[in-house]
């Protein structure tokens, strides 16, 4: 191992490297643990008796944990020292993951599942801040955002394909229990390769961290509501007027905060502002593809658990791939025209994914929209992380690689919620043209055995799922190509401005 400063420094050489693989893990952890369980999903239900409509909050209750106090999170990272309260994160998600895999009951994995979305929060926005003071300005910086913009990335589709590996060849449990040991290996080996960062005063904005996190979840409860209950339905009203609420007040917190938890000065720079805005509408159709994606391969085509995690290796390995090529690309091009390019990619991917029916195949219909997807994320996720950290002083890195992360997490949670919303409404009216299909030609056993369980039978039930995943894609495809447009109008970056990008800090 190598040498260490007083006090737990990092040594110089294969020091770096080091330290680049102990962040990148933890990064790896953190953002597969939010598609790990999708595999899972229908052996947890059966095993904890969730209903289908409580069941996404299997997802939803980690997501909006992380994405809810990710600010906060890098702000502790910026008053207590990034590298203690990083290692505390990994622990604190460890042990979630433990409690997790134990969980006995729906309420116990939920609740153990909000714990690991804060875990995840302390630790994530901090990963990246250690990156911007632990790797020189220039090129050697620009190499370490690239690998970690590939392991945020392509985390999503490793994270299905270890899922269903675990779930196929162990049991559900073991999609929480992995990340146990690589909890304890990650916070045993960073105070050897990491140095501790230097403390900035300050203080905790815990109304506004509240405000704003019970604001969105109350948004996303509000679109979930309304799938399940119908947007007539006062819990959905209710649910939506409490948002406006919350984040109204969120805002006028942070206005009169002497330090907010969000610095909306930050919001001042257009590139930065067009940046968050551009993540927010790439999250809300990632998450959704990979969910529906995931229904669509098992419940459809027929696929296994650890068939449907192979069938994602394509995205993992593409985004990878174009993510190295962009960072040696970017300072010949700067980065909007992998920005614009990047979005028109999904949103190409997405429309072509909207025309799958019960007739598609995988090699046919779906691997190549998912590779054009994935080519899109590659380029966006290097350009838009280099440009939101640009001209950032290092004692707000902190909060402005947390503000990043939470337009990812926050615009994936919403975004899921809203795709549901429309699955919900586009299966709905298909099964009501379906079960018309179905009891004209149903026997007398079929037509028995359908008012008893109000299920339609394959091939019915697979056309009513698949309507409902296409008309997803397909307002999916409208989020990024809104991405597309923040691009090409509000994005105004030259390559003589990548000096910066690269990782120019002041203050």
């Amino acid at each position: 191992m190598p040498s260490t400063e007083p006090g737990g420094g990092k040594a110089e050489g294969r020091g770096d490297g080091l330290a680049l693989f102990v962040i990148a893990s933890c990064q790896l952890m953190v953002v597969l643990d939010i598609t790990i369980v999708n595999i899972a999903l229908p052996h947890i239900q059966t095993a904890l008796g969730f209903s289908t409509e409580s069941l996404s909050w299997v997802v939803n209750a980690y997501t909006l944990t992380f994405g809810g106090l990710l600010l906060l999170g890098g702000r502790a990272g910026d008053i207590l020292g990034r590298r203690r309260v990083w290692i505390f994160g990994v622990l604190l998600f460890g042990l979630a993951s433990l409690l997790g895999g134990f969980s006995q009951t729906a309420g116990q994995l939920m609740a153990a599942r909000a714990v690991q979305g804060v875990g995840a929060a302390i630790a994530s926005p901090t990963s990246l801040a250690l990156i911007s003071t632990t790797f020189k300005e220039g090129p050697e910086r620009a190499r370490a955002f690239g690998v970690f913009a590939a392991v945020s990335a392509g985390g999503g589709a490793i994270g299905l394909l270890a899922g269903g590996m675990l779930v196929e060849w162990l049991d559900w449990r073991w999609v929480f229990f992995v990340n146990v040991p690589i909890a304890l290996t990650i916070a045993l080996i960073a105070p050897h390769v990491l140095k501790e960062s230097e403390r900035h005063p300050g203080h905790f904005d815990l109304a506004g961290a509240l405000t704003g996190t019970l604001g969105v979840v109350a948004l996303v409860y509000g679109f979930i509501r309304a799938a399940q209950e119908g947007w007539r339905d006062p819990g959905t009203s209710v649910s939506f007027a409490a948002a406006v609420l919350l984040l109204t007040g969120f805002v006028l917190i942070e206005r009169r905060s002497r330090q907010p938890i969000t610095p909306l000065h930050m919001f001042a720079d257009r590139n930065r502002s067009g940046t968050y805005g551009i993540m927010l509408f790439l999250a809300c159709a990632l998450f959704g593809m990979f969910f529906f994606l995931t229904l669509f391969v098992q419940n459809v085509l027929g696929f296994s658990p650890i068939e449907a995690g192979l069938s994602f290796l394509p995205v993992s390995v593409m985004v990878a791939v174009v993510a190295n090529i962009t960072s040696k690309l970017l300072p010949k091009y700067g980065p909007k025209p992998f920005m614009v390019g990047g979005a028109l990619s999904t949103t190409i991917g997405l429309a072509w994914l909207s025309l799958t029916d019960v007739h598609s195949t995988y090699l046919g219909s779906i691997l190549g929209p998912m590779l054009l997807f994935s080519a899109g994320m590659g380029m966006q996720f290097v350009s838009l992380t280099l440009t939101a950290l640009s001209n950032v002083a290092d004692r707000e890195s902190g909060a402005a690689s947390g503000l990043l992360n939470t337009t990812q997490q926050v615009g994936g949670s919403l975004g899921l919620s809203i795709l549901v919303t429309v699955f919900g409404a586009a299966s709905t009216t298909e099964a009501a043209r379906q079960v018309v299909a179905f009891l004209a030609r149903a026997t007398p056993v079929q037509r028995a055995l359908f008012e008893r369980t109000r299920t339609l039978p394959d091939p019915w039930g697979d056309r009513v799922l698949t309507a409902g995943v296409s008309a997803a894609f397909t307002v999916a495809a409208l989020f990024t190509l809104v991405g597309a447009a923040i691009a090409l109008f509000v994005i105004r970056v030259r390559p003589s401005d990548l000096e910066r990008l690269q990782g120019g800090r002041h203050g």
